[in-house]
């Protein structure tokens, strides 16, 4: 089958053959229908030889969605057909976070590994190999080309978005920086979840933000010091109660800081890999500062919720897995207005 592959360090992904995996006891092989194109693939890519503990070469590819093909010896609860979106972080199922659905944030050493961005295969190919059952939730009529992105830009925005929900009530702003794929889909999960806050978008983009006015952003701002003005006067000088910064790089997580609020959340989702500069007044006081990462099998399901019934919808942009490098360079010049997906099978 055709994969597309991690081969080289600091080199583009490629396009190789490889033998069509064999599902063994409990396992299920999967029809890919879509796989999601991340930036977090790019900063993957980037890494220096030896960065990271895995061995080269693996499939890219951790936002899956597909057509359950084959069932291992013993996998019980799906059948041949059945559409299935694929749960990103695979930990070890045992430890005391695994068994309450977080396997994002899995106790064994070494785990969780991702399926496309720790080491092991992902989706990026005709067919991929899931290892247990736990990881797939249907999809009902849901599109896999569609929905693929929803299992870490769905799951990753909405996670940052629900652990916040307390603090978005009327009167209350949310500040979205990065109207890319993740934040088009936390201004839509803000509507859905926190429907009397007031939504701001921030971009260096204009095209992008005219997207985010569409999915239901109350203000969009081109990033700078007009937007930390207008932040702080839509807020009456407060700042706002959330700040998601989905990119991370240095002059977004400096305006994070100057536009959110004493008590309020600062949650960096971005990978940009840049420091937040901390002191007694910086961020305002007592305002919570998290990093998190991915989101829950539980929460995955209520993403799902979200989208059968049409309050999110991921704008996506579908390529040919022999086109799988040209998405990837259409991503990294900024190019892509959602989410670029890979559909193997088409």
């Amino acid at each position: 089958m055709k994969a597309f592959r991690f081969v080289e360090w600091q080199q583009p992904g490629e396009l190789r053959d490889v033998p069509v995996p064999e599902p063994g006891p409990g396992e299920v092989l999967i029809k890919v229908g879509g796989a999601g194109a991340c930036h977090s693939d790019l900063h993957l890519l980037e890494l220096a030889p030896g960065a990271r503990s895995f061995t080269l070469p693996f499939t890219l590819g951790h936002e899956n969605a597909g057509w359950v093909e084959t069932m291992g010896p013993g996998a019980t609860g799906f059948a041949p057909g059945d559409p299935v979106i694929v749960y990103g972080p695979w930990g070890c199922g045992l430890c005391m976070n695994c068994r309450r659905g977080m396997e994002n944030y899995c106790e064994t050493p070494g785990k969780p590994s991702p399926g496309g961005l720790g080491g092991t295969d992902g989706g990026m190919a005709e067919y991929l190999l899931v290892p247990s059952t736990r990881y797939l939730i249907p999809l009902g009529d849901l599109d896999p080309r569609e929905a693929a992105p929803l299992t870490d830009a769905g799951l990753t925005s909405y996670h940052a978005v629900k652990r916040s929900v307390h603090l978005l009530g009327p009167g209350s702003t949310a500040v979205v920086i990065g109207a890319g794929g993740l934040g088009q889909m936390a201004i839509q999960v803000l509507r859905a979840l926190a429907s009397a806050t007031t939504v701001v978008a921030v971009d260096t983009s204009q095209d992008k933000l005219k997207i985010a006015k569409s999915m239901g952003a109350d203000e969009a701002l081109i990033s700078g010091e007009d937007a930390v003005r207008r932040v702080k006067d839509i807020t009456k000088g407060g700042g706002a109660e959330l700040v998601l910064d989905l990119v991370g790089v240095n002059p977004t997580l400096s305006m994070a800081a100057q536009v959110a609020r004493v008590l309020g959340h600062l949650t960096i989702v971005g990978v940009g890999n840049a420091t937040l500069p901390v002191n007694f007044s910086s961020p305002p006081h007592e305002c919570a500062v998290a990093s998190p990462f991915w989101g829950t099998i539980p929460e995955l399901i209520e993403v799902i919720s979200l989208a059968q019934t049409g309050k999110i919808k991921m704008l996506v942009e579908h390529f040919a897995i022999d086109d799988a490098a040209h998405a990837y360079h259409q991503l990294h010049e900024g190019k892509i207005a959602g989410r670029a997906v890979i559909t193997p099978n088409d």
